[in-house]
C-alpha cells in the first residue's frame, strides 16, 4: 500500500494540535515563576507597584545633598540596608574632595525630606554635620 502524503500531513497536524492542547491544559506558562525549595520566586503585582514607586540605588549613590536653602552640604557616599531589607541610613561625605579628607556621617533616611533624585536634608548645614561623630564601618 502506497503512503498517502495528505493523510500523513493531517495526522501530523492533529498530533501537534493535541500536544499543544495538553500543554495548555497542564497550566504551565512562560509567566510562571520558577520555584526554589518551597518558595515561589518572582514579584507579586503589589510588590511590583512598590518597586515602581521606588528609586534605584544607582540614582541615590553619589547624589549631592542639599538643605532646604538649596545649599550643597555633602554627597551620598553609601547606603545602609537594615536586616529587614529596609533602607536605614545614608552615609554622607561632608567637605573634602572626591572623598579625600571628607568627614563621613550616617544620617537616618527618615531625616531626609527626600533622598532621590535630589537628596534634601532639612535644617542641616556643613558645620552641623561636621560636628557629628564620624561614621566608621564595622570591622569584619
Amino acid at each position: 500500500m502506497k503512503p498517502n502524503l495528505a493523510s500523513a500531513a493531517r495526522l501530523s497536524s492533529f498530533i501537534l494540535a493535541l500536544s499543544v492542547c495538553g500543554f495548555a491544559a497542564s497550566g504551565a506558562t512562560a509567566q510562571e515563576a520558577p520555584i526554589a525549595g518551597k518558595a515561589t520566586l518572582g514579584v507579586t503585582v503589589t510588590e511590583e507597584q512598590v518597586v515602581a514607586r521606588g528609586w534605584r540605588a544607582s540614582k541615590m549613590l553619589h547624589a549631592d545633598v542639599y538643605n532646604e536653602k538649596n545649599e550643597k552640604i555633602g554627597r551620598v557616599d553609601d547606603l545602609i540596608v537594615a536586616p529587614d531589607g529596609s533602607l536605614s541610613a545614608a552615609i554622607i561625605d561632608v567637605g573634602g574632595f572626591l572623598g579625600v579628607a571628607a568627614h563621613r556621617v550616617a544620617i537616618p533616611v527618615q531625616q531626609f525630606k527626600q533622598i532621590a533624585p535630589k537628596a534634601i536634608l532639612v535644617g542641616a548645614n556643613k558645620d552641623a554635620l561636621k560636628k557629628l561623630p564620624e561614621f566608621e564601618y564595622a570591622k569584619g
